[in-house]
C-alpha cells in the first residue's frame, strides 16, 4: 500500500489577486491509473491542506472579448455545452464504473455524474492543439477545484490556455486524493470522448498552498501512465516538497524530471514563507528536476495573477508548442 506522510499548515491568509514534455501513450485514460494504490482511511480534512479564507471580491467585470464564428460554422461543443470563449463553462458527465470504484475508496459514495468547469481562450477551436492547466484547489473552508478556475481565468486566457477544474455533483464525507484523481481521470475522459485529439494537448497543473501540495500528487500520478503530456507544474504558497515523494513513491520516469516547475512565494508570506519556498527548491533540484524556477512577488499567502501569466509563457517557450 502506498503512503504518503504530509505535513499540515497553519493558518493562511485571505487569498488575493494580485523542457520536453513526457510522451504520450494510446492507451486509455483509465490505464493511467493502473499501477497506482491510494491511501484509504484518510480524515475528513487532508493534512496537505491549510485553511485558506474564502476568497472575496472577484471583479463582475473582466473585460471578456467575445469572438463571432465564421457564418456556415457551428460552435464545438463539450458535453452538450458551447465551448464558447468568455465566461466559464460547466459541464457535466457521466462517471464510469472504474472512476466511481476509485473515488469511492475510505467511504465515500458513489459519484454518477461529475462536473467540470472550464474556460476557453479567444479564438478556440478543439481542432488545433490548445494547452491545458488542470487547476487544482486546497480542501479547506470545503474548496473545491471549480470553486479556483476563475483566479485563474485571466491569464489562462492572455497567454492561449484552456482551463480544467473537475469535481463531482455531489460533495465527498472525505475530500481525499483518490477522490480527486478519480474526478479529474472522468473529467479529462469526457473530453477525449468527444476531442479525441485533445489527448495529446500538453498539460500542466496549478494550485495555491494545499492546492499546490496536491497538484504534484496528481502529475505524478498521471504522468505514471504516461498517457499525459505534461509541459509545467505552478505551485503557489508552497512549503513542502510533496513532488519529490510523489515522485519517488510513483516512480513515473525519468521523463518528469524535464518538466518546467515554476514555484510563487510571496515576499511576507508566514505560511510558506521565503525560506520554506527555497527548501522545496533545493530539494527539487536534489531530486534531479532540471528546470525549477522560484520568483517572488511583494505580498503575502496568495495568488498572483501575473505570476501565473508569466508561467504558461514560460512553459509554451521550454515545451514549443
Amino acid at each position: 500500500m502506498v503512503m504518503i506522510t504530509i505535513n499540515g499548515d497553519s493558518a493562511a491568509q485571505a487569498m488575493g489577486d494580485s523542457g520536453r514534455s513526457n510522451r504520450v501513450e494510446g492507451d486509455p485514460l483509465r490505464f493511467i491509473f493502473a499501477a497506482i494504490t491510494f491511501r484509504i482511511g484518510q480524515s475528513g480534512r487532508d493534512s496537505i491542506d491549510c485553511p485558506v479564507k474564502k476568497f472575496l471580491g472577484l471583479s463582475a467585470l473582466l473585460g471578456l472579448i467575445w469572438f463571432c464564428l465564421p457564418v456556415g460554422l457551428e460552435a464545438a461543443t463539450l458535453a452538450g455545452q458551447q465551448a464558447q470563449t468568455g465566461p466559464l463553462v460547466e459541464i457535466h458527465f457521466p462517471v464510469s464504473r472504474y472512476f466511481q470504484d476509485m473515488a469511492a475508496q475510505g467511504g465515500n459514495p458513489r459519484p454518477e455524474t461529475g462536473r467540470a468547469v472550464l474556460s476557453f481562450p479567444p479564438g478556440f477551436d478543439p481542432a488545433r492543439r490548445w494547452p491545458i492547466l488542470i487547476v487544482t484547489s486546497t480542501t479547506d473552508y470545503h474548496r473545491t477545484s471549480p470553486m479556483d478556475a476563475e483566479w485563474y481565468h485571466p491569464p489562462a486566457d492572455a497567454e492561449g490556455w484552456v482551463i480544467l477544474a473537475s469535481d463531482a455533483t455531489i460533495r465527498a464525507r472525505q475530500d481525499t486524493t483518490p477522490w480527486r484523481v478519480a474526478m479529474l481521470g472522468a473529467a479529462l475522459d469526457a473530453m477525449r470522448k468527444e476531442w479525441p485529439q485533445s489527448a495529446k494537448w500538453p498539460v500542466a497543473f496549478a494550485g495555491i498552498s494545499g492546492g499546490a501540495k496536491r497538484s504534484c500528487l496528481l502529475g505524478s500520478m498521471l504522468a505514471k501512465g504516461r498517457s499525459v503530456n505534461i509541459c509545467g507544474f505552478f505551485l503557489s504558497g508552497i512549503n513542502n516538497d510533496l513532488l519529490s515523494e510523489a515522485y519517488k513513491t510513483y516512480q513515473p520516469g525519468v521523463e518528469l524530471l524535464n518538466v518546467p516547475i515554476w514555484i510563487s512565494g510571496g515576499m511576507d508570506d508566514l505560511i510558506a514563507t521565503p525560506s520554506l519556498e527555497g527548501a522545496v527548491e533545493v530539494s527539487l533540484r536534489r531530486t534531479g528536476f532540471k528546470r525549477v524556477r522560484l520568483e517572488r512577488f511583494m505580498g503575502g499567502h496568495w495568488l498572483k495573477r501575473s505570476e501565473v501569466r508569466l508561467a504558461l509563457r514560460w512553459f509554451r517557450e521550454l515545451g514549443g508548442f
